[in-house]
């Protein structure tokens, strides 16, 4: 058995070991963050230039632009530009703001590995967007560093700024001078989202854990024998929208408003929204915006959105719900959203290339100071229900590869006077089940329609007769 004195002195050995290893990790670890410290490695890109002559320029670019911002940038490195070196940037504490300021004086900011995500903007792949990276460049003799990153206040993000930290030299400033140039011009132009179908997300990423923010639509397709309308809706929508877009020159020339607002109205299911999908591929080159009643509070972005990429549409449908009367309103948060959107439609420019589709089913509803001001809404476009005349061709277009004789088509439109188009959409869909469950010779019967109309108009109750749009005389028989 081991005496005193020899326990005592491996015991002092293993502490003298123990200190060793805390000195040797202590130093490890101050070497390796050094090494990696960003403040030093500005330092060093810059030597012998101190931190006093060298001045930093930003610019700071919606959130939901970052995808042509990361187009733009990419295109800009991808020229004679040097790329010393690039890298993540991180710091200890997660309200650390990351800026060129901070990461030029705080030690605790450090690389790490570039962080990346995926955005869609409806193209076939999605564009791969940087969160936060730093570049050192170098032009010629000119040495630069340019740092990426996402702005925002109280942990919210708001946008996206670039900030370059250059000499304080004519040549420095001409650098920050060229690229902003550059992405402003990139941005302007738009290609990412211009012409498209958009909306505004308030959630960042679906299911796929792809990010959005802006929200591309893949509208069906509605060619213009779709629509069918009334010959003086058809009327005043080829002159107050189509011929008003291709008359835009011609208007500009002779100084005459450019923008317009349009108020489709008419009970539900009569093709408001229709004819909006129809709208939007008939009018080639502009951008579409869809703004729901629940997104009126995102609509000064909206209104950028629009400005930036005009010619562009801004849809609001179920106006009323956001612009009913003042004296029908229970907050003074329902006033303030119906002046911003006021105000919004009062502030556009008479040259700017807007058109302002709004739709209600409650047209009696609306703020007078909306639907009977000049300059906010020009045109009010009545979406009746079919006609005799309209039902005969809504029978044909809902029955594609049917055979209808002209006696059962006489009976569905004798049968469905007062209802709207959308119930007829549905009739013909449950004459097909019906058919089907019969025959299926490709042939409507009488009996298909009966079935059809009896499960439509009596099964239901007068629950499913409001549902499907149609008039209580239908069920009646009084029609």
């Amino acid at each position: 058995m081991p005496d005193l004195a020899t326990v005592l002195e491996l015991a002092m050995w293993l502490l003298i070991a123990a200190g060793l290893l805390v000195v040797g990790r202590a130093f490890v670890r101050f070497f390796c963050e050094e090494s990696h410290q960003i403040c030093k490695l500005i330092r060093q890109h810059f030597h012998p230039v101190t931190q006093k002559g060298i001045t930093i320029s930003t610019r700071q670019f919606p959130h939901h632009m970052r995808a042509d911002l990361q187009r733009a940038l990419d295109q800009f490195l991808a020229s004679d530009i040097a790329v010393v070196g690039f890298c993540g940037v991180a710091g200890r504490h997660s309200y650390t703001d990351c800026d060129l300021t901070t990461c030029m004086t705080d030690s605790s900011m450090i690389t790490v590995s570039p962080e990346y995500e995926d955005l869609e903007v409806g193209d076939a792949a999605p564009v791969r967007c940087l969160k936060i990276g730093l570049w050192r460049l170098r032009d010629g003799t000119k040495k630069t560093v340019l740092l990426l990153s996402p702005f925002g206040h109280f942990g919210e993000i708001k946008g996206v700024q670039v900030q370059i930290a250059a000499v304080n030299t004519p040549e420095g400033v001409d650098f920050a001078t060229r690229l902003f140039k550059h992405l402003e011009d990139a941005l302007a132009r738009s290609v990412t989202y211009r012409g498209k179908i958009l909306s505004l997300e308030k959630s960042e990423h679906d299911y796929s854990g792809r990010s959005s923010g802006v929200k591309v639509h893949k509208l069906r397709m509605v060619e213009r024998d779709q629509v069918i309308l009334p010959e003086k809706t058809v009327a005043l929508l080829d002159r107050n929208v189509i011929q008003f877009v291709k008359q835009r020159p011609q208007l500009a020339k002779y100084r005459q408003a450019t923008r317009k607002g349009i108020l489709m109205y008419g009970p539900p299911g009569t093709g408001k929204t229709l004819t909006i999908h129809y709208l939007a591929k008939a009018l080639a080159g502009h951008t579409t915006l869809l703004i729901s009643a629940d997104q009126v509070g995102l609509l000064s972005e909206y209104m950028t959105l629009a400005r930036l990429l005009q010619p562009s549409i801004v849809v609001m449908e179920d106006a009323d719900l956001i612009a009913r009367e003042r004296t029908s309103m229970n907050s003074v948060c329902e006033e303030l959203l119906l002046n911003r959107l006021l105000n919004e439609m009062d502030g556009l420019h008479e040259e700017a290339d807007i058109l302002f589709i709004l739709t209600t089913n409650r047209p009696e509803s609306l703020e007078r100071a909306l639907a009977s001001r000049p300059g906010r809404i020009d045109q009010a476009i009545e979406f009746p229900l079919p006609d005799e005349q309209g039902r005969k061709k809504l029978v044909r277009l809902y029955s594609p590869g049917l055979e209808i004789s002209d006696e059962v088509l006489r009976n569905i439109v004798q049968r469905t006077d007062k209802v709207s188009a959308a119930f007829i959409k549905e009739l013909m869909r449950r004459a097909v089940q019906f058919h089907l469950e019969r025959k299926a010779d490709g042939v409507i019967a009488l009996a298909d329609i009966d079935l059809a109309l009896d499960e439509m108009l009596f099964s239901g109750g007068t629950l499913n007769l409001k549902l499907l749009g149609a008039d209580s005389r239908v069920a009646a028989g009084t029609t």
